[in-house]
């Protein structure tokens, strides 16, 4: 019966080169014999795949396939699917091909892949010689700030490793939210003596009472309570800002939800301190609710006042 390739390998017809490739690395790490020992389905399965594989990995026999089909086997080219030459798998090195990579159709593995296939090939080496120094991965580790040391940069001190050995890094004036911090060399161990990867610090904000972050980054917010009387006359306000507070004019007539911008005085720009954003204040206008009898008065006299203003 023919065998249909894409079908032992579980991809479309229409798979690229990648998906195919993918395909064959997942199966073949499930059905590899080092992971099936003495069982007699599994390394079928995994001599299957590597015929198909075989085929389907090169442009041209792939092409010969598509179209004879069944056939394919007679076609000039190719013997039959007898004479799979497993050759290519092993070699009197070891299983290894020059390149130090264990010779699968269509090119090497790395890795613990290569190792199964050079033990399961009768490769000679060990797994620790057949493997080149690999550095560790590098590990992502979440860091929570204030705004107030994003806003100034910071320090914090880490500890790390077997031997727990504390490393003092630095936080950049400007750290925004997902801001990676690399330290070399504080990630996994490398692999037969290769480098340590790296630490990636992402940092996260820790919401403010007062401020908030704009979109952009380096532009803040505030709510700033403002008395019925000055808004309606204008005057000046003082509004807070993460390194001090200024003064700020309020035109008269201000409504609620009016912003005022207080110029460079947001965050700084991340890598150049020297450059800030700004911040801009939201005016809530406060309705006094505690009247005395004197006050109502007064307000019912510039009611009347403004009414007879709108109907004169």
């Amino acid at each position: 019966m023919e065998r249909d390739y894409y079908k032992t390998l579980g991809v479309e017809r229409s798979a690229d080169a990648k998906a195919i490739q993918k395909a064959y690395r997942d199966l073949a790490r499930k059905y590899h014999p080092d992971v099936n020992p003495n069982n007699k389905d599994a390394e079928q399965k995994f001599r299957d795949i590597n015929e198909a594989y075989e085929v389907l990995s090169d442009t041209d026999k792939r092409a010969k396939y598509d179209q004879f089909g069944a056939n394919y086997a007679q076609q000039p080219g190719r013997g039959g699917t007898g004479d799979f030459d497993w050759s290519r798998w092993a070699s009197s090195n070891g299983g290894g091909g020059s390149n130090g990579n264990y010779g699968a159709p269509g090119g090497g593995f790395d890795g613990d892949l290569g190792d199964m296939f050079g033990s399961f090939f009768g490769g000679t080496r060990t797994r620790t010689s057949q493997r080149m120094p690999t550095k560790g991965r590098d590990i992502e580790q979440p860091i929570e700030v204030t705004l107030e040391e994003a806003h100034g940069g910071t320090t914090r001190v880490i500890r790390r490793g077997e031997r727990q050995t504390n490393t003092t890094i630095r936080i950049p004036a400007g750290a925004r939210e997902a801001t990676k911090i690399r330290v070399k060399g504080e990630g996994e161990a490398g692999v037969n003596g290769g480098p340590a990867g790296d630490l990636l610090l992402v940092v996260t904000l820790k919401p403010h009472p007062v401020f908030k972050v704009r979109e952009n980054h380096i532009d803040l917010e505030t709510d700033l309570k403002v008395d019925l009387y000055r808004a309606v006359l204008g005057g000046e306000v003082t509004v807070p800002t993460l390194n001090g507070d200024v003064k700020l004019r309020i035109p008269e007539g201000t409504q609620s939800g009016k912003l005022l911008r207080a110029s460079k005085r947001g965050m700084p720009v991340l890598n150049q301190p020297e450059q800030f954003g700004d911040l801009y204040a939201r005016v809530l206008v406060q309705v006094p609710t505690d009247l005395t009898a004197e006050e109502r008065e007064l307000f019912e006299k510039l009611s009347a006042l403004r009414h007879n203003k709108t109907n004169g």
